[in-house]
């Protein structure tokens, strides 16, 4: 069973920028798409961005499109999302996971976007 440990979230204001990282456990990382996903209170969890295995394509929700940037570190299973021009409205718990999903999640690193 892989294990995701994401890390890098904060307390930032508007317009402020954060780095994202998710460590992997495994092998099988490397060969699957993964995705960054987000869920802000009282609403479900949402796909934000994703990349293949090999970082040839990325795709970003609208909401995030501009601002965040997917990348990912195949020797080290770690996958990136830089986040800037941040809104309150990013404020959400932030998973990475595969695309589709792994049965499992992490416990998800908070960002909240507030003055």
């Amino acid at each position: 069973q892989v294990q995701l440990v994401e890390s890098g979230g904060g307390l930032v204001q508007p317009g402020g920028s954060l780095r994202l990282s998710c460590a992997a456990s495994g092998n099988i990382f490397k060969v699957v798409t993964m995705g960054w996903y987000r869920q802000a209170p009282s609403k479900q969890r949402e796909l934000v961005a994703r990349i293949t295995p090999s970082s040839g394509s990325t795709i970003f929700a609208d909401s995030v499109k501009g601002r965040f940037t997917i990348s990912r570190d195949n020797a080290k299973n770690t996958l990136y999302l830089q986040m800037n021009s941040l809104k309150p409205e990013d404020t959400a718990v932030y998973y990475c996971n595969r695309v589709p999903t792994w049965g499992s999640w992490g416990q998800g690193t908070q960002v909240t976007v507030s003055s």
